[in-house]
């Protein structure tokens, strides 16, 4: 861990001094736990204040993108499965679980995949990714490297949960764990905001984050000690998405693309997905609060919906253009936000409204770094089970029912 020293050089450069304004003050502990945060934090995302200019929400011209439907799949389904079987064998593809965040939507005060989505029994959504990941395993015949990113907030509960499972039955030899860098929150003059004497206000640094953490955690080494060419990233609340999918990762190879995203064909032309497209003539995607009710409703010459194909959060990434687009750096995301913080009396503040900006990374950058992506369509049934609230649409209740309709005791 660095020492004062270092943490002020650091700060200086950044001119936020006042983050150790109250050092002398603070117990051991507390002034090891200010100094752990100014090493893990970000600086650099300050450089991104301009003047209240969100250059990175800037948007070009967008066009739709056809996908390797469900229909195309079945039709090569063996060839597919056997070149990823193949590449998977030869060591050639990983795993990266996103797994950050926090059941708050659901009730519960613990890493989100912690959570028990069973009813008769015990079956926690870790259990199903690793469930799921495990069918790959035992048909290729060896074990694929997964990567957790936890967050600073959930990381010893996550990794104490895995080792108190015993990893669910995977080799712990082949998971690894590391944190999301954190991002500071500060005022709208710049300043960065403090929770406490001992405590700097930080976010997550958005989904876009993970691979410069994964970097910044020593572990792309590890990735290309292995001969890893491609990472499958996906997020913790999908229960019955595939992970490392062979048909997924032989079709993205035999394409010849950079990186592949699974989609699901829209339920109606207002549910509230992302949707891959094209901008600018590169692979992206268009929010679905960015698009317009032409772009909801257009209509193809099949009499599809042109914009029609829903990302789930599971793309398959190359290893040597992720290292490019680290090199270059992701657009960065300024959001106005209402942050808590402690004043200049020393004083806790819950703002009211919007007082300062936090920064975050997403991975639909990451996808429109790319020369080129596979629209990998499956079935919405059979691999999107979200678990993002309590009840309603995409909850427990929704992801219960699903898991029963494949097969899976709950």
């Amino acid at each position: 861990m660095i020492n004062r020293e270092k943490a002020m050089s650091i700060i200086t450069k950044y001119r936020q001094e006042h983050l150790l304004q109250y050092y002398d003050e603070l117990s051991d502990e507390e002034k090891n736990e200010l100094l752990k945060q100014i090493e893990l934090i970000d600086f650099s995302v300050l450089e991104n204040l301009n003047g209240g200019k969100n250059i990175a929400d800037i948007r070009g011209t967008f066009a739709p993108l056809g996908a390797v439907t469900i229909g195309d799949i079945a039709s090569n389904s063996k060839e597919y499965i056997r070149t990823g079987v193949e590449a998977i064998k030869a060591g050639k593809a990983a795993a990266v679980l996103l797994a950050g965040g926090q059941g708050t939507r659901l009730g519960f005060d613990k890493p989100k995949g912690m959570f028990n989505i069973g009813v008769d029994k015990e079956l926690y959504i870790f259990e199903c990714l690793i469930i799921n990941l495990m069918d790959v395993v035992e048909l290729a015949g060896t074990w694929i490297p997964l990567y957790i990113m936890t967050s600073e907030k959930n990381n010893k509960d996550t990794m104490d949960f895995f080792a108190e499972k015993n990893y669910f039955g995977y080799d712990s030899d082949y998971i690894h764990f590391f944190i999301q860098d954190m991002a500071p929150s500060v005022d709208f003059d710049g300043r960065i905001l403090m929770e406490s004497k001992s405590r700097i206000s930080v976010s997550p640094n958005g989904n876009g984050g993970w691979f410069s953490s994964l970097v910044r955690a020593g572990l792309l080494e590890d990735i290309k000690k292995k001969g890893v060419e491609w990472i499958n990233v996906f997020a913790v609340d999908n229960v019955l998405q595939r992970i490392a999918d062979p048909g997924f990762l032989g079709a993205v190879i035999k394409s010849g693309f950079q990186s592949g995203s699974k989609v699901v064909s829209k339920a109606a032309p207002e549910e509230k997905v992302g949707v891959l497209c094209l901008e600018d003539g590169k692979p992206s995607i268009v929010e679905y609060y960015e698009m317009t009710d032409e772009m909801r409703t257009l209509i193809d010459e099949n009499g599809e919906l042109a914009y029609k194909y829903g990302v789930i959060l599971n793309y398959l990434f190359n290893v040597n253009k992720l290292e490019e687009i680290c090199d270059k750096k992701l657009p960065v995301h300024v959001v106005d936000k209402k942050i808590p913080f402690m004043n200049e009396n020393g004083d806790y503040i819950i703002p009211t409204s919007p007082n300062g900006h936090k920064f975050e990374t997403l991975v639909l950058d990451m996808v429109h770094l790319q020369d080129s992506c596979l629209a990998y369509e499956v079935v919405r049934e059979k691999e999107f089970a979200p678990v993002k609230n309590a009840t309603g649409v995409d909850s427990v209740e929704t992801a219960r029912e699903l898991l029963k309709a494949n097969g899976v005791e709950i």
